[in-house]
């Protein structure tokens, strides 16, 4: 089965829950304590994806003031061509209390053809989900019998044989 690395940045305003859908994510875990990012952290997680295994390489960065329309414009220019943007209405269990209506964040995501998924990193509510469609969104490799530079295949080895040669 081949393993694809999958490169995904968290990108958002400081106390979104970037932090917190990682942890829900990685480790099934919600902590209400979670101190904020300094810099960024760095974690994995390993999961099927058809006949691939996907392995999320997931750079959790410290909260920046900026729009999430300026990553966008960002991502677009800088990134490559098939780069997957998701956008997760975090804190969905906030109710009424939240600060973009679910309206204006569904429609944003389509006009920049992004997935978009309401989540609670608290109540473990869509967060896995979330990555499941961030891997669907990657085309399987053609051949995976054939070795690439973003996956390589596993293997059973013969069991070493104990004859010598002469």
């Amino acid at each position: 089965m081949a393993i694809r690395e999958l490169k995904v940045c968290l990108l958002g305003d400081t106390g979104v829950g970037k932090s917190s859908i990682v942890c829900r994510f990685v480790q099934d875990h919600f902590d209400h304590n979670i101190s904020p990012t300094i810099g960024a952290s760095f974690l994995t997680k390993t999961v099927p994806s058809g006949s691939e295994l996907h392995k999320f390489l997931i750079w959790d960065t410290a909260g920046q003031e900026r729009t999430l329309k300026k990553w966008v414009k960002e991502l677009k220019e800088h990134g490559p061509e098939d780069i997957v943007v998701a956008i997760a209405g975090n804190k969905n269990d906030l109710g009424d209390i939240r600060e973009v209506p679910m309206k204006e964040a569904k429609e944003f995501a389509e006009s920049i053809a992004a997935i978009f998924i309401e989540t609670s990193a608290r109540n473990a509510v869509n967060v896995e989900e979330l990555f499941q469609k961030i891997s669907k969104q990657i085309p399987p490799l053609e051949n995976p019998d054939v070795e690439s530079t973003e996956s390589f295949k596993l293997t059973r080895q013969p069991a070493p044989s104990t004859r010598r040669c002469c």
